[in-house]
């Protein structure tokens, strides 16, 4: 890439400058809502239906699709996906996918390539999804990664799952039938398939196919050691007195 300096750089950027100004009037001008237009960039293939909302801080790149009644933003990047009528994405990034009409993405939520999300999905704060099919109305609401997975309808990820996707070689995909629970601190290591109705305990690492309405536990039982912390906890204050 050519790098400008000086006058040719001031000419480029007013340039620049230009297009994106005229780009942003013609999408008000079609009824397209701007609360305000800092940090806005819209790239000239991109489609928005009148009516949507447009925050502070979007980048919308590529030949990326944004149905009516969105709000997007503020601070969200999108390229090349087709995001479904009502959504919100709040402060998250979306590449190469699409978000079905009624879901949420974010905040800070890294929707990865090859995605589709459906509808009146909740993709909640530090989620991760790459490579990945998430039935209606499934829940994944924090710090979360979903990877090369096909998960059904209605379903409801805890805090902390984890689809353990690559052995070091390849690869694998993880399937989570409809109406499952993950729970929290969950690991799923692929390849591995949850029946619908499923549910993995808390703290679990789930290296069997799980049938479905089954329960899978797989985690160590806890043993409490009376008075152990009495001796540490003495020491530890007499530390402090020194």
């Amino acid at each position: 890439m050519e790098i400008l300096t000086g006058v040719e750089a001031a000419q480029a950027y007013a340039e620049r400058t230009k297009r994106q100004e005229e780009t942003l009037a013609r999408h008000m001008a079609a009824g397209v809502v701007f609360e305000l237009l800092d940090g806005v960039i819209i790239e000239p293939d991109v489609v928005i239906a009148p009516g949507a909302v447009i925050l502070p801080g979007v980048i919308l790149r590529g030949k990326t699709e944004i149905e009516e009644g969105c709000v997007i933003g503020p601070n969200a990047l999108i390229s090349n996906s087709r995001i479904g009528k009502n959504c919100v994405i709040n402060a998250s990034q979306v590449y190469d996918s699409v978000v079905e009409a009624g879901a949420s993405v974010g905040p800070f939520s890294h929707i990865r390539p090859q995605s589709h999300i459906g509808p009146e999905v909740h993709i909640g704060d530090f989620v991760e999804v790459k490579n990945s099919t998430i039935g209606e109305k499934t829940s994944v609401s924090h710090l979360t990664y979903i990877g090369d997975s096909d998960v059904g309808r209605g379903c409801n990820f805890g805090c902390g799952v984890v689809t353990v996707n690559y052995d070091g070689e390849k690869k694998n995909r993880t399937t989570v039938g409809d109406y499952c629970f993950v729970g929290c601190n969950s690991n799923l290591v692929a390849p591995v398939t949850l029946g619908d109705g499923a549910y993995t305990a808390a703290g679990s690492t789930i290296t069997k196919d799980v049938p479905a309405d089954a329960l899978a536990v797989a985690r160590a039982r806890q043993e409490n050691k009376e008075s152990w912390a009495q001796k540490k906890l003495e020491a530890y204050k007499e530390k402090k007195k020194k």
